[in-house]
């Protein structure tokens, strides 16, 4: 069990998280890695633009954490940037293709959990000396 730094506790994160996506993680781990670092709203429109199929579950599971920033913690939504996204494996549904001489050919379904942490950037104060 980690422990709990202090940066850890004054950190500004907002967490959502997508249980039973019906995508595999190796279809949604190349589009996660596309958002990472960028602000919500570039994210968003990435998302929009997006001709995969599951880029629609993903940008539903952004705005439910910006709707998570904006009404729990208070935090300014302009501010927002996707910190994290990952994806992990959840159950796989196996069904059978029937195929010629009475034998059966294996599918996978494969389900994945879906998790965004958006943080909220600090406007930097420059010192002079």
């Amino acid at each position: 069990m980690k422990k709990k730094t202090k940066n850890s506790l004054e950190d500004k994160t907002v967490r959502s998280v997508n249980k039973n996506v019906r995508s595999s993680t190796r279809k949604l781990t190349p589009i996660l890695k596309g958002i990472v670092g960028k602000k919500v709203d570039i994210a968003m429109r990435n998302l929009t633009f997006s001709d995969k199929r599951i880029s629609i579950d993903i940008k539903k599971t952004i705005s439910s954490a910006v709707a998570n920033a904006e009404n729990n913690f208070q935090y300014n939504i302009d501010n927002l940037y996707v910190k994290e996204a990952f994806c992990g494996k959840q159950i796989v549904m196996k069904r059978f293709r029937a195929r010629a001489k009475g034998r059966a050919a294996p599918i996978m379904k494969p389900y994945s959990n879906l998790t965004i942490i958006l943080s909220e950037k600090e406007k930097e104060k420059v010192e002079r000396k």
